[in-house]
């Protein structure tokens, strides 16, 4: 640590396993279940933002899918212990999300970006975002003066962000993405042509028709399960907070040179 410059494919995938973005990650077995069995059960707090209806009331498919897209262990007995995220997988997806990025590049389109998980993910949007204004993308200002029931919707840095008590808030809600939606609709402004984000702010993007792209944990199978549906393009599988936000520097270095893009300060 630090990889200087852009690493190859190889590279990242050992820089993955080491910083465990990927590989063995922090979140167990027993947490990564119990997610899957809230989401099942229609506690709405694990859809972030989506409309699943009565598609994955069985924990046993949500469980499949994540095994298929993430990497975790598909045996329905392992209950207990360390669970993984295929780093492989996590490459694969930043490098379909590379090709999103690409075309909103080369369109020139309207983008948001925007974090649930701004200890660890802020900076890799911050920088995906200054590299799609260089390219001469329109990067999308929120309307003043949103909130939601857990605080306020700001922008830092290019950035769509949960602000609460002065702190920067973790939230898995749609809420706040459904807000600036709603103010750009009411405002008559466009919407964006791309959402760039996690958590429930792809969701939601994803669920009223805005093209979506993101990333998510292990113990969040709802993008998952969405992108499998097609409601979001691309779900790009990590840990969303390991112990430095530094350690995400080498994947958005990868993702942007994949898509085409130069980094910028």
């Amino acid at each position: 640590m630090p990889i200087p410059g852009t690493p190859s494919r190889a590279e990242l995938v050992d820089h993955l396993v080491k910083t465990r973005i990927a590989g063995d990650v922090a979140t167990p077995r027993e947490n990564n279940l119990s997610h899957y069995r809230q989401l099942a059960n229609g506690n709405r707090n694990y859809w972030f933002g989506l409309e699943f209806g009565d598609r994955w009331t069985d924990e046993q498919d949500v469980l499949a899918v994540m095994a298929e897209r993430v990497g975790v262990n598909d045996d329905a007995e392992f209950r207990y212990g360390q669970d993984t995220i295929d780093p492989e997988l996590t490459v694969d997806g930043l490098e379909r999300m590379a090709a999103r990025l690409r075309k909103a590049a080369e369109d020139r389109q309207r983008v948001l970006l925007a974090t649930g998980h701004p200890g660890g993910l802020l900076d890799v949007h911050r920088a995906t975002a200054a590299a799609l204004r260089s390219a001469g993308c329109e990067i999308v200002v929120i309307p003043e003066g949103l909130q939601t029931e857990e605080g306020y919707v700001w922008q830092l840095a290019d950035v769509a962000v949960l602000e609460h008590g002065a702190s920067l808030w973790h939230t898995h809600s749609g809420e706040p993405m459904k807000a600036i939606l709603t103010a750009l609709e009411r405002e008559g402004r466009p919407l964006p042509d791309l959402v760039v984000a996690d958590h429930g702010w792809a969701g939601y993007a994803g669920q009223h028709g805005v093209d979506s792209v993101g990333y998510a944990d292990s113990n969040d199978p709802a993008l998952f399960l969405a992108e499998s549906e097609g409601t979001l393009q691309v779900t790009v599988p990590l840990d969303d907070h390991v112990k430095s936000p530094r350690h995400y520097d080498p994947m958005t270095a990868y993702l942007l040179a994949q898509a085409g893009l130069e980094p910028r300060p």
